[in-house]
């Protein structure tokens, strides 16, 4: 694989020149291809004086902008003082400018002299509302090229992720050189695949809240993470399925572990609102596979084609995988496989222990709190080892289906408090109660894990959460979900990367690569 012709740009958004200057030198440092200069945020601009300083040494080249508060910006003031400023920029030496389509017309027609050549003129349009149409869309691209821009550019909100389709699409089949960008959280893909897909540029911030738009990653984040640079045509891409989504460690996971053994693949997150459009919308061959997450793990088994047996009688799929031969997609739960293992080698008194003969949780009574995906997973594979099994959750009527799928006995959330039979349970919490921001809540009082001998936690963000704070404190095993992502993943990377059937030990799941990932960043 190698480098793709995006540039990265960071916008520099300050009330002062000087601290202008400061990020310009910080936004080479970061590795940026250019900045953006944002004039409209500018406190007592002074338009020679200050283009002077910023143009003089730029560390980089720059994009000047001036952007007006009717197309997103900060600029108030006569649209025809904005746009001499705009030619005064490009005769002190601007690398681009942008300016909006509402008055492109105007001003390519009014300068006063041929365009320097060394200065492209980016024609910028937002829709801070919603992404139009691919026709609609068709038709911006072609009024935007008739005003005689060297370079397009179109940026759109996305209220639903299959928004960001079109734009790829518009990308994919333009002429010229363009910027197509979808904001907001559900426009994030837009951001990081646009190499993919013959994007012209990107905007990376120098740090979280330097935004200049809606959306805006981090060039850390772009650069590091998502390895944004290698991102070429050939590119296969991966992510994961959730809402929300933003606090998954999965990209930075699997993207190291593609990484390390060579891969061709971006991982990235998909904010996902109704599972079967998305599928349905994004079903090309690029997309090879997905791992699903709340609120999606139920309705992924009705979504694919085929559905792995262990999967089908759990009822909950995590991962997905486009099947090379013929495009159907595939579902499978690494869920169950990752918990297990992780609460099993904690019983066991440490990691990667030896003695593996029988399992640890036989003849134990697993208490499950919460009924969906992954504590059905939980469910399922601690009934496959011999324990016996006590559903715990809000809904009875929902503990009552699931403990009737796997002959245990169901509870409801808040007689779990008064439930204690046996001495030395197992309490598995499978619900995201507990994580961030909501760090302060907890399934079962303190007072009541007197009762478990292991307390095992899906949630891992944080790592350590208030329920294995509480159940260390009143001396049970606690078991991290962190272990658990970390060995579900593994499973995932390796179907998704046909490693398991193609039954290549060499390019097995880099563990040591993903451990370390994960652990660097929680």
């Amino acid at each position: 694989m190698g480098e793709n012709t995006t540039l990265l740009c960071v916008p520099l958004i300050s009330h002062n020149v000087e601290d202008m200057l400061v990020q310009m030198n910080r936004a080479k440092a970061s590795g940026a291809d250019l900045v953006e200069i944002r004039l409209d945020h500018l406190e007592a601009f002074r338009p020679s004086e200050d283009l002077q300083r910023l143009l003089s040494d730029r560390p980089l080249p720059a994009l000047v902008t001036y952007r007006p508060k009717w197309e997103g910006g900060e600029y108030e003031g006569d649209d025809h003082t904005r746009l001499d400023v705009l030619r005064l920029a490009m005769e002190m030496g601007a690398d681009y400018i942008d300016v909006e389509l509402q008055v492109a017309h105007d001003f390519m027609s009014s300068m006063s002299e041929k365009k320097p050549e060394s200065s492209k003129v980016i024609v910028s349009s937002h829709n801070y509302q919603i992404t139009p149409s691919l026709e609609e869309l068709g038709n911006l691209v072609a009024r935007i090229q008739a005003t005689g821009a060297d370079i397009v550019k179109i940026a759109t909100t996305a209220t639903n992720i299959i928004d960001v389709a079109r734009m790829f699409h518009i990308l994919v089949h333009c002429q010229v050189p363009i910027i197509g960008l979808v904001m907001r959280e559900r426009g994030w893909i837009s951001r990081i695949l646009c190499p993919k897909f013959g994007g012209y540029l990107t905007f990376g911030t120098l740090e979280a809240g330097k935004e200049s738009a809606p959306g805006q990653l981090t060039m850390k984040e772009l650069l590091n993470v998502y390895n944004i640079r290698q991102i070429g045509r050939d590119t296969k891409v991966y992510g994961i399925i959730g809402n929300p989504v933003g606090h998954s460690k999965g990209p930075i996971l699997h993207n190291e572990a593609f990484t390390s053994v060579g891969l061709n693949a971006v991982y990235v997150p998909f904010l996902v609102d109704n599972l079967r459009e998305f599928l349905h919308v994004y079903s090309s061959p690029d997309f090879s596979g997905f791992s699903c997450t709340i609120p999606h793990k139920e309705a992924a088994v009705e979504c694919c084609d085929e559905v792995d047996p262990v999967a089908k009688s759990i009822g909950a799929v995590n991962t997905i995988v486009r099947r090379k031969s013929d495009g159907k997609l595939v579902g499978y739960n690494t869920d169950y496989q990752g918990a297990i293992s992780a609460i099993e080698d904690g019983m066991r008194g440490s990691y990667g222990a030896t003695d593996k003969i029988g399992s640890p949780l036989a003849g134990k009574l697993f208490v499950v709190i919460g009924a969906g995906g992954a504590g059905k997973a939980l469910a399922f594979g601690a009934k496959g080892k011999g324990a016996r099994i006590v559903i715990a959750n809000r809904s009875y009527d929902r503990a009552k289906a699931l403990a009737s799928l796997v002959g245990g006995e169901a509870i409801s959330l808040g007689d779990l408090e008064s439930f204690h039979p046996d001495e030395g349970m197992i309490l598995a919490n499978s619900t995201s109660i507990g994580m961030h921001p909501n760090i302060d809540e907890t399934p079962i009082s303190k007072q009541a894990l007197k009762s478990y001998s292991v307390v095992f936690d899906a949630v891992y963000t944080p790592k350590v959460t208030r329920l294995l704070t509480e159940a260390e404190e009143v001396g049970a095993t606690v078991v991290s979900g962190l272990e658990m992502f970390i060995r579900q993943a593994m499973g995932q990377f390796e179907l998704f990367t046909g490693l398991r059937e193609y039954h290549l030990p060499i390019l097995a799941a880099p563990e040591k690569v993903m451990r370390e990932a994960v652990m660097r960043n929680i």
